[in-house]
C-alpha cells in the first residue's frame, strides 16, 4: 500500500518537474519573440527617420537654390547681388543640414534608448554643453563674418596661412580652395584676420630688360603704344590706364623699365602674362634688343679694349 503511494508521489513530482520545464521554455520563447519584435520596430522607426532626414535636406536644398537663382536674376531694389545671394544660400544650406542632423539624431537616440535615466541624461547634457562651446564660438564668428560682409563665396582671400577662393561659408566653417586644388576647411571661430583680395582692382607689374645700347626714349614710346593697344583690347578687365613707371635699374648688361597696371580680381596674372607678350612682340617688331647676354658683353669689352 505504502509502496503504491510512494510511486504515485514520484510520478506527480516528475509531472510537476516537466510542467515547470515546459513553462520556462514557453516564457523564454515569448520573451525572445518580443525582443525580436522590439528590435524590428526600432529598426523600422530609425529607417523612417533617416529617410525623412534625407528627403528633408534634398527638398530644402532645392528650395534654397531656387531662392538664390531668383535673387540673382531679380532686378528689384531689395534683391541681393549675385555674390551675397550665393553666400546666403551656402549659409542656409549649412543651417538646414545641421538642424536636420540634430533633430534626427535626437529622435534616433530616443528610439534606441527609450526612457533614459536622469543620470545618463545629465552626463549627456554636460558632454554636449562642453562640446558646444567651440560650436557656439564658430556660430558667433560666422554671424559677424556675414553681418560685416568680410568676404563672400567666390572671393580671393588669405586666412592665416591659407590663400585661395572661398567655396562656401557655413555656420560652423569656411571652405576655401587654394590654387593647387587643395580644399581647406577653417572653423569660423579660429579666423582671427582676413585679407580680401577681391574688393578692389589688383596691381600687376611687368619689368622689361633691354640692351643699354638702345634709345631709351624710343623704347618707352614703343612700350607705351603697346600698352595703350593692349588696354583697348581688354577694357573689361583693365579700368585705368597702364602706367610706365620708367627706368628702375641700370646695369652693365641691361636697363630695366617697369610697367604697372590694375586689373579685375583674379585677372591680374592673366593680364600680366599677356601684356608681357604684347610688349615683347612690339619690341621685336621695332628691332629693339633685350638685355645683352654674357657672350655679347664679353665681345663688347674685347672691342673696347682693342680700341
Amino acid at each position: 500500500m505504502y509502496g503504491n503511494y510512494l510511486i504515485e508521489l514520484e510520478e506527480d513530482f516528475q509531472f510537476l518537474k516537466e510542467l515547470k520545464s515546459n513553462i520556462n521554455s514557453t516564457l523564454v520563447d515569448i520573451i525572445s519573440v518580443k525582443s525580436i519584435e522590439l528590435i524590428i520596430n526600432k529598426a523600422l522607426k530609425i529607417a523612417v527617420v533617416i529617410i525623412i532626414m534625407y528627403f528633408s535636406i534634398k527638398i530644402g536644398k532645392h528650395l534654397i537654390k531656387k531662392f538664390v537663382d531668383k535673387q540673382i536674376e531679380s532686378n528689384a531694389v531689395i534683391s541681393l547681388d549675385s555674390q551675397r545671394a550665393k553666400t546666403l544660400g551656402e549659409v542656409l544650406k549649412s543651417v538646414l543640414k545641421y538642424s536636420v542632423y540634430f533633430m534626427g539624431i535626437t529622435i534616433i537616440i530616443s528610439i534606441v534608448f527609450g526612457g533614459m535615466s536622469f543620470t545618463f541624461a545629465s552626463i549627456g547634457g554636460i558632454a554636449v554643453g562642453l562640446g558646444a562651446q567651440s560650436l557656439i564660438k564658430d556660430l558667433i564668428n560666422g554671424f559677424f563674418i556675414l553681418f560685416e560682409n568680410q568676404f563672400g563665396v567666390g572671393d580671393h582671400v588669405t586666412i592665416g596661412s591659407f590663400n585661395g577662393i572661398v567655396k562656401s561659408i557655413g555656420i560652423r566653417a569656411t571652405v576655401i580652395k587654394d590654387f593647387t586644388g587643395d580644399i581647406h576647411s577653417i572653423p569660423n571661430g579660429s579666423i582671427g584676420g582676413v585679407t580680401n583680395h577681391s574688393r578692389n582692382d589688383i596691381r600687376f607689374t611687368v619689368d622689361i630688360d633691354i640692351s643699354p645700347q638702345e634709345d631709351i626714349k624710343k623704347v618707352i614710346n614703343v612700350i607705351r603704344a603697346a600698352c595703350d593697344e593692349f588696354k583697348s583690347k581688354n577694357e573689361e578687365y583693365i579700368g585705368e590706364s597702364i602706367e610706365i613707371t620708367g627706368v628702375i635699374a641700370l646695369e652693365v648688361s641691361k636697363v630695366t623699365i617697369r610697367v604697372v597696371g590694375n586689373a579685375k580680381p583674379l585677372m591680374q596674372w592673366k593680364m600680366e602674362r599677356e601684356l608681357r607678350m604684347s610688349i615683347k612682340l612690339a619690341l621685336d617688331k621695332n628691332r629693339i634688343n633685350v638685355s645683352l647676354d654674357e657672350k655679347q658683353l664679353d665681345n663688347e669689352n674685347i672691342e673696347k679694349d682693342g680700341e
